[in-house]
């Protein structure tokens, strides 16, 4: 019983330099007041910092393009049985609609077209598990709008959401 407690007491006084104290298995823990945790950080300083593109891994942002409106939400309604014509992008938090217009107008010929308008529509499920559509944003293909920098984050997109674009 002695060394069962003399080992925990060791164990618990070992917060010297050395490795990093573990967390859950695979993860380790910041070092005591390094400020990591997340109650520690001052949100605006969350937000402040930019997201290095390098050092992030992307997110599969799965997009549905259609032409003359948006899909229906019953379209929506099966997993596995979405709309045809999906394109996967793999993106960041931190891209914004101008980027995805242009990511889209790679290949839909339609959204080339000068004068076009892109709606974006993010598709997800609310909080009783039906899907929902809001309305996100309007870009036009050959000429900059006041919509154009809006951010997936600064929309609230949630990795796993759908991205609905009506080609107008």
């Amino acid at each position: 019983m002695a060394s069962v407690m003399r080992a925990a007491a060791e164990a618990a006084a070992d917060v010297g330099p050395g490795p990093p104290r573990r967390g859950p298995p695979g993860r380790p823990l910041p070092h005591a007041g390094s400020g990591q945790l997340g109650q520690d950080r001052h949100p605006a300083q969350a937000n402040a910092q930019e997201l290095d593109r390098e050092k992030t891994c992307p997110l599969l942002l799965r997009v549905f393009p259609k032409t003359g409106g948006h899909h229906r939400l019953e379209d929506f309604a099966k997993r596995g049985q979405e709309p045809k014509g999906e394109v996967q992008i793999y993106t960041w938090p931190d891209a914004n609609l101008r980027e995805l217009t242009d990511l889209i107008k790679e290949v839909q010929v339609e959204a080339r077209k000068p004068n076009t308008k892109l709606s974006f529509a993010f598709v997800y499920p609310d909080r009783k598990g039906r899907n929902v559509m809001r309305q996100v944003g309007v870009t036009h293909s050959s000429r900059a709008g006041e919509d154009d920098n809006k951010t997936l984050k600064a929309l609230n997109f949630q990795t796993g959401d759908f991205l609905d674009i009506a080609i107008l």
